[in-house]
């Protein structure tokens, strides 16, 4: 009897050692998904100051972030729907046709007016977006991968297939041109921008219901949160910034067509808040990780580019990555579990 109560203790101490070094290995898999993101940028950023002699170049840099500059806005607000419980796949097609809305205005009319037609059409297509998910319950990824299709005939009916090229139109072109300390307005608005929906995320009630609503929907309704209103705001604030971004890269680039961002510009910037520490299955997440994301990810494309790397193979990393980011989510939610 004494031999089998030790043999059963003996049990119990290894099943509580292993139970140890689980809770052990998801804390330290929590750990690194939630500051992670910061040393595989400082690694790859280092190797890159190493190996090519022209990054480290303040045009180089200041380029990488102008060129970013509407997907770090699309990010940080998509940031947002996944902590809050959904997922926005029409981001690229809402981007396309705000630029093409905003090139067709700002050819015969003001550039305030066309850069408010191009934040309201994304304010628009996000607030459908929305209501359908919540008042029709239709999953969010369903919802928005056909909306995408939807919003990618429409922006082919307004410009009729053709490409839009604008004049140097002045003030259009400054919007998104303008220099300050030798740094784009583009990137000047990008900050602010990110730096709002940071704050709202982590400094605010509203920000803490997002938490709420994505951690355990059931859970906050009880608790008093308007969890459908939570979703549809998030959901508006991400086509507006897909209609914000579209309107700082036609004002770069002084031209737009229907297909521009797509599918492309949904991919990559899911796997800049994927790989930023956001949890795919919502209630966690960090605007300022998402921002770190999508700035390795460009850090990866531009290095790619100056060691005269074939761009064929950027894919293939960039979809290992953001494999290993959402199965590191998933594993550690299976651990909590």
């Amino acid at each position: 009897m004494t031999k089998q109560s030790a043999d059963d203790g003996d049990v119990r101490e290894d099943d509580l050692g292993r139970v140890g070094l689980r809770a052990g290995a998801s804390k330290l898999v929590q750990s690194w998904r939630m500051a992670g993101i910061f040393i595989p940028f400082a690694i790859l950023f280092v190797i890159l100051s190493i190996t090519s002699q022209p990054f480290l170049h303040t045009t180089n840099l200041i380029n990488i972030l102008d060129q970013q500059a509407a997907t770090l806005c699309i990010a940080a607000a998509g940031t947002l729907v996944l902590v809050a419980g959904g997922i926005d796949l029409s981001v690229g097609a809402t981007y396309g046709l705000a630029t093409v809305v905003a090139g067709e205005i700002a050819a015969h009319h003001s550039p305030v007016l066309a850069i408010a037609a191009a934040i309201v059409t994304g304010l628009v297509v996000g607030l459908v977006n929305g209501l359908i998910v919540t008042v029709f319950k239709i999953n969010a990824l369903i919802t928005t991968l056909a909306m995408s299709f939807v919003i990618g005939g429409v922006a082919l009916k307004v410009t009729s297939g053709n490409l839009i090229v604008l004049s140097q139109n002045s003030g259009f072109y400054r919007f998104a041109n303008a220099q300050f300390l030798t740094i784009p307005s583009a990137v000047w608005m990008t900050l602010f921008f990110v730096v709002v929906l940071g704050l709202l995320l982590s400094r605010t009630t509203f920000g803490r219901y997002m938490v709420a609503s994505g951690g355990n929907a059931e859970a906050a309704r009880l608790a008093g949160v308007r969890v459908n209103l939570i979703k549809v705001v998030t959901f508006t604030l991400s086509g507006g910034a897909a209609g914000l971004g579209g309107a700082i890269d036609i004002s770069r680039l002084l031209s737009a067509q229907a297909a521009s961002g797509g599918s492309a510009l949904s991919f990559t910037v899911l796997a800049g808040i994927v790989v930023g520490g956001t949890s795919i299955a919502g209630g966690q997440g960090s605007v300022w990780r998402t921002g770190i994301g999508v700035l390795f990810i460009a850090l990866i494309g531009n290095g790619f580019n100056l060691l005269g790397i074939d761009p064929l193979y950027q894919q293939i990393v960039l979809g290992l990555i953001l494999l290993i980011a959402v199965g590191l989510d998933s594993w550690v939610r299976l651990r909590r579990r």
